[in-house]
């Protein structure tokens, strides 16, 4: 449950010129231990839950990778051939109330509204990450704005949080960013012949050694930039890496993928504090 207090979960000054300088900023610990086991309960259940709906979904495959739509959710599968772990469930929303009253967390909104400066804001998409031990399949080079592009009027505004159910290292695949690749917008994606092959970017604009490997505990958050370029690698340790990542937008605009409008209530203390 959340804590009921009036503490600013706000950016300060010197935070909010850092993400705009960088296109990302790391709070460590946000959530502490007792509070990642329950939410990883809501994360067992919501698998479990999109698990049962599959066998009445809608296969496909890009790539020759597996993707299940079920609805307005798409669950994609690890990329080995006949893999029955889950990758990603995109959008989460409905699977859990846990899960959707995280979303509304003010230790998760409240910079949202820093960066938005706006009090009122809404949801855009979330999605879980599932990374699983050993055979995890990484996340190639890519900005999510070419994702949405095609979606929304104001793609620059659709600012990302990552939250980490488990500590995020070097071996199980944590998040990797190319500090500062925001500032180039829309980059263009790889023409290679693939079917998913636009949506990665080009590597001939990627400053590679600008590469930073965000190595967090478990209850970290990452916020993030829409056009930051950002990947990780594959899962080699006996761990899982979860992860639920969810992106924002100003209040009254519908949802990616369900066309709803999910503004997020509650009081504010103010962006502008």
């Amino acid at each position: 449950m959340e804590r009921q207090n009036t503490h600013s979960y706000l950016f300060s000054s010197e935070e909010l010129s850092e993400y705009r300088e960088k296109g990302y900023l790391v709070r460590e610990k946000v959530f502490d231990a007792r509070e990642i086991e329950d939410l990883v309960a809501h994360v067992e259940k919501a698998v479990a839950s999109i698990r049962r709906l599959i066998p009445s979904g809608k296969t496909y495959h890009l790539d020759g990778n597996r993707f299940v739509d079920i609805g307005n959710t798409t669950v994609q599968f690890e990329h080995a051939s006949g893999s029955p772990d889950i990758r990603v469930i995109e959008p989460v929303s409905g699977l859990d109330m846990g899960l959707d009253r995280l979303m509304e967390s003010p230790r998760i909104v409240q910079p949202i509204r820093s960066i938005l400066e706006t009090d009122r804001i809404s949801l855009w998409t979330n999605k879980l990450n599932l990374k699983t031990r050993e055979s995890g399949s990484g996340f190639d080079w890519h900005q999510d704005s070419p994702y949405w592009v095609y979606d929304s009027d104001d793609v620059d505004k659709l600012p990302n949080v990552y939250l980490a159910f488990d500590e995020a290292n070097r071996e199980n695949g944590c998040l990797r960013v190319i500090e500062s690749s925001h500032k180039s917008g829309c980059l263009p994606g790889r023409d290679d012949g693939t079917q998913l092959g636009g949506f990665f970017t080009d590597r001939n604009h990627i400053r590679f050694e600008a590469e930073v490997l965000l190595e967090v505990p478990a209850g970290s958050l990452v916020f993030f930039d829409p056009h930051l370029i950002h990947g990780s690698r594959s899962n080699m340790s006996k761990r899982q890496r979860r992860a639920l990542v969810i992106t924002y937008q100003r209040a009254g605009f519908p949802m990616l993928k369900t066309g709803e409008i999910n503004n997020i209530e509650g009081s504010s203390i103010g962006y502008s504090q």
